[in-house]
């Protein structure tokens, strides 16, 4: 069953306030853990390419290495 109510900002946050600390605490990482996974989405969509291979990549993290290994020498 889905429910709809409107309230303000103020309203819930006085709702949240009245809630026991480990209810609003398990809120709280609920929200935080929807926004990480909304913003990793929205990164992965906008960074999306084919342009680069994986090949390319490696290519280019082992001459990254190789040189960092030369200086260390």
């Amino acid at each position: 069953m889905n429910a709809n109510i409107d309230i303000s900002y103020s309203q819930m946050l006085s709702l949240l306030q009245q809630m026991p600390i480990r209810s609003q605490l398990r809120i709280g990482r609920t929200l935080t853990q929807q926004n990480i996974r909304a913003e990793l989405n929205h990164f992965l969509q906008t960074f999306q390419t084919d342009e680069i291979a994986e090949e390319d990549i490696l290519a280019e993290v082992k001459s990254v290495r190789r040189k960092r290994y030369a200086k260390k020498v």
